[in-house]
C-alpha cells in the first residue's frame, strides 16, 4: 500500500510495532522502505549486532548509490545479493562461512549458536582463524576476510535471523497499515493495551489528534471502562471516547456499576449517579477530579466536588429513601445558590495530567510560551527546522529517555512542546556532568547545535537547564497568560486568579473551597525511560 509506505518513510510510526523507537525513526527516512523486504532489513539493521559490526553505514551508502556494490566472487553475490553485500542476518553469516571459508554445516551451526545471544560473550572470536584462513585459501584477500570477520563478530551482540525479522516486519507493516487508514481505531486500541511501547497516553492521544482524530473526554454519561469509538454523523470516521480506565485510582467494579446503572436511562445529576450506581462517594470524587461530570452535566471540577460533598457516604435504606429525598428537597429550597470560583485553565491542565495522565485542553507549554520567548527559547518546531550547524535553545516536557547499549553511553531524549517534538542527543561527558538534570527533570531547556542529515534532525546538547520549577506556575495561568502577582500563600486561601484575595472586593454569592486533592502545584509528567 503506497500510502502506508509513504507514512513509514516519514517516520510517522508512533505506536506501531518495532519501528516506533528513536533509533528506528531516525533510520526510516534514511533507509526509505518501499517494499516488504525493505522492512525486513529495517527491523534487522537497528540491532546491536549490525551496529557493532559496522554494517549499517555500508548498507545505507550502497543503497543510496554512494558506494559501489562489489562481490569478489559469484558465490558471494548469491549469498549476499539481497542485502547489497552486507551480512545482516544470521543465515547470511552461516552461508558466508560455508561458501567462502569452507565451514561444514555443523561448524556453521556452531557459529550461529555463538551469535544467538543477547549479551556480548566473545563466542564468535574462536572462529576467527578458521574463517579468515578459509577465505584466504579460497582466493579472498586478507583485507576482505578480516573485514568480513569483523562484521560477523558484531553478531556476538545479537544479530537477527532473517526469518525472525520477516515475522516482525509483517506485524510492523500491519500495524502501520491500520495506523495509516484507521487512526481512530488504532489509537483507541493502543490506549486499551497500555502500558506498553515507548509512549505515554498523552503522546498517543496527541498523535491521534494530529492525524485528524476527534478525541472526547471521559464522561460518566458516555464512557465505558475501555476507550471506545463513537460514530461521527455523515462521516466514515469515529471519535475516540476516553474510557474510565484513565481515571487515576478508579476501580473496575465501580466503573462497571456506573455503566450498568445508566443502561435503562441516562443519568440526570450527580445525586442520580450516586443513588442508581450505589457507588461510594470516593469513587465519584475520583471521577470529579478527572472532570468526568463536565461532559455529562456541564459541572466544572469544583462544582462536581461541591455536589458530592452534599451526598451521604452510605446507601440510603429502602423505606426511608423517599423521606430523605423529600427532606433534601426542602433543604435545597432553603439553601442559597452558590457560585464557586472556578479554576484557571492552567490549573485544569495540571489536574488533567494528575488524574487522567493527559489533557484535551491546551498544551502545558503554551501557557509558558511568552516567558520562554522572552528568554530566547525557541519552539521545538523551530529548532527542528533550523539550518544545519546553527545554535539554538529549545525547551519541552521530557517524554522519553533512551540509552541503548550499542550507543556507547550516548543518551537520546525526546522533548515535546505545543508545536511538536525535538530529538536531543546528550554525549557521555555532558551526561556525567548533568546526570541529575538528564535523569530527573520533567521539563528541560537544551542549548546546543543542530545536526541535520537529510530528513533526520537532532539537537546536540551543549548545556542543559532544569525548568521543572516553571511547571509550578501553570496553576496560576489562564488562557490569557496572566502572570501571578499575589502572595506566595494565596493559593491555600483559594485565590488562584492573582493578587491578594483579602485585598480585593468579593463578588456577591461567589465562594471558593479548598480541596487538598485539587491543589497540586506542579504538573506531573510521566516520562518513559529506557536506560
Amino acid at each position: 500500500d503506497s500510502a502506508t509506505y509513504a507514512m513509514i518513510r516519514k517516520a510517522d510510526t508512533l505506536g506501531t510495532f518495532q519501528v516506533e523507537s528513536r533509533a528506528q525513526m531516525s533510520m526510516l527516512p534514511r533507509l526509505k522502505p518501499r517494499t516488504f523486504y525493505d522492512l525486513v532489513v529495517q527491523v534487522a539493521i537497528v540491532r546491536p549486532g549490525p551496529i557493532q559490526g559496522d554494517m549499517v553505514h555500508p548498507y545505507l551508502r550502497r543503497r543510496e548509490g554512494k558506494e559501489p556494490v562489489e562481490y569478489p566472487t559469484p558465490e558471494l553475490e548469491a549469498v549476499l545479493g539481497k542485502t547489497l553485500g552486507v551480512p545482516l542476518f544470521q543465515e547470511s553469516a552461516m552461508k558466508v562461512a560455508m561458501v567462502c571459508a569452507g565451514f561444514t554445516a555443523g561448524e556453521a551451526d556452531q557459529l550461529r549458536k555463538s551469535m544467538a545471544t543477547f549479551k556480548f560473550t566473545g563466542g564468535v572470536s574462536r572462529f576467527q582463524a578458521k574463517l579468515i584462513d578459509g577465505m584466504i585459501n579460497n582466493g579472498y584477500t586478507r583485507e576482505f576476510a578480516e573485514r568480513t570477520f569483523k562484521q560477523l563478530e558484531g553478531f556476538g551482540s545479537y544479530g537477527f535471523p532473517e526469518s525472525h525479522a520477516a515475522s516482525f516486519a509483517l506485524i510492523a507493516y500491519a500495524s502501520c497499515f491500520i495506523k495509516c487508514h484507521f487512526p481512530d481505531a488504532f489509537a483507541a486500541a493502543l490506549m486499551n493495551s497500555l502500558p506498553m511501547g515507548f509512549y505515554a497516553p498523552a503522546q498517543i492521544i496527541g498523535d491521534a489528534q494530529k492525524h485528524g482524530v476527534e478525541v472526547r473526554p471521559i464522561s460518566v454519561q458516555h464512557s465505558r471502562w475501555d476507550c471506545t469509538l463513537e460514530e461521527i454523523p455523515g462521516s466514515d470516521r469515529h471519535a475516540i471516547r476516553l474510557g474510565m480506565r484513565q481515571v487515576a485510582g478508579l476501580a473496575v467494579r465501580d466503573a462497571a456499576r456506573i455503566v450498568a446503572a445508566r443502561i435503562e436511562r441516562p443519568f440526570e445529576s450527580v445525586d442520580d449517579v450516586w443513588r442508581r450506581s450505589e457507588r461510594p462517594a470516593e469513587a465519584l470524587v475520583q471521577l470529579a477530579e478527572a472532570d468526568a461530570f463536565r461532559p455529562a452535566f456541564g459541572l466544572e471540577r469544583r462544582d462536581a466536588l461541591w455536589a458530592i460533598k452534599a451526598l451521604r457516604d452510605e446507601p440510603l435504606p429502602l423505606f426511608v429513601a423517599a423521606a430523605e429525598r423529600e427532606m433534601k428537597t426542602v433543604a435545597e429550597q432553603q439553601e442559597p445558590e452558590v457560585a464557586l470560583r472556578q479554576m484557571t485553565e492552567g490549573h485544569n491542565v495540571v489536574e488533567d495530567y494528575a488524574h487522567v495522565g493527559l489533557t484535551l485542553r491546551a498544551h502545558p507549554l503554551s501557557f509558558l510560551r511568552r516567558d520562554l520567548t522572552a528568554r530566547r527559547i525557541v519552539t521545538c518546531a523551530d529548532a527542528m527546522n533550523a539550518r544545519d550547524k546553527s545554535f539554538v535553545c529549545a525547551a519541552g516536557l521530557v517524554l522519553v529517555r533512551q540509552k541503548p547499549g550499542s550507543a556507547k553511553g550516548v543518551m537520546f531524549i525526546t522533548i515535546e512542546d505545543e508545536t511538536g517534538i525535538a530529538n536531543i542527543v546528550v554525549w557521555p561527558s555532558l551526561f556525567e556532568k548533568r546526570r541529575r538534570i538528564v535523569l530527573g527533570a520533567s521539563m528541560m531547556a537544551i542549548h546546543g547545535k543542530i545536526q541535520r542529515e537529510g530528513e533526520v534532525v537532532h539537537l546536540i546538547a551543549r548545556q542543559l537547564e532544569d525548568l521543572s520549577g516553571d511547571l509550578a506556575a501553570l496553576s496560576d495561568r489562564d488562557a490569557g497568560f496572566r502572570h501571578p502577582t499575589g502572595r506566595g500563600d494565596e493559593f491555600a486561601h483559594g485565590s488562584p486568579g492573582g493578587g491578594d484575595a483579602r485585598d480585593r472586593p468579593k463578588p456577591n454569592k461567589v465562594r471558593d473551597i479548598f480541596v487538598p486533592d485539587l491543589h497540586i502545584d506542579t504538573l506531573k509528567v510521566k516520562s518513559r525511560n529506557f536506560h
